[in-house]
């Protein structure tokens, strides 16, 4: 199975991942600010079960494809990394949008099953989360102790653990502190500047990160 060390370090890195705000974290957000605490929490549950379908039809499908080959992981690393980058520009560039998820309104709270699916929707379309399983969980496996899907499988489900944790606080805060946060632009693009700086570090660690053989 896999190693503590292992286990450790892919913890680190996927919660530098997940602390940035992203497309599911800004969905949570403004479902936290249109409809309560209580459609965001279910949106966190939706985007969790959706992303643990990325995570199996990494370990399933991909993922053991991409373990094998040297030349395969080298390039889907790269391309994940410099999109990471890519999303850190466009996120360092975009920092004052977070203020319309905060200030946005919206209709009344909607059915539980509808806002669930909606938040897993999100979740297995998140391209943040999309680049991060296929292109990092694969060099955190360890083959010599063998099955791979597995070992690919629980990182994914430690990952998505951190995720929901995280995510929940999203919600809970923005739910809290709504009117602390609009009535400063300047707070919610600080927010939005330090999550596109963090994930242009992250696409530089992965791009120099990785297995040697």
């Amino acid at each position: 199975m896999v190693s503590l060390d292992r286990l450790f370090a892919f913890s680190a890195l996927a919660l530098l991942l997940i602390v940035i705000p992203g497309p599911s974290v800004l969905f949570v957000v403004g479902r936290a600010l249109a409809h309560g605490r209580r459609a965001a929490l279910t949106t966190v549950a939706g985007n969790t079960l959706g992303a643990y379908v990325l995570v199996a039809a990494v370990a399933l499908g991909i993922g053991p494809v991409v373990e094998r080959s040297v030349l395969l992981f080298t390039a889907l690393k790269l391309a994940g990394a410099a999109y990471l980058v890519y999303l850190g520009v466009r996120a360092w560039r975009q920092r004052g949008s977070l203020r319309a998820a905060f200030t946005r309104a919206g209709p009344p709270e909607r059915g539980g099953l509808r806002t669930l699916g909606e938040g897993f929707a999100v979740g297995v379309a998140n391209p943040k989360t999309m680049v991060f399983f296929a292109a990092v969980l694969p060099q955190f496996v360890d083959r010599a102790q063998g099955h791979v899907p597995l070992q690919m499988l629980l990182l994914g489900l430690v990952f998505n653990v951190i995720a929901l944790v995280s995510d929940s606080v999203w919600g809970l805060v923005a739910s809290a502190a709504r009117d602390w946060f609009a009535r400063s632009p300047r707070r919610l693009a600080a927010v939005g500047g330090v999550g596109g700086l963090a994930m242009i570090g992250l696409g530089v660690t992965v791009a120099a990160t990785g297995r040697k053989d």
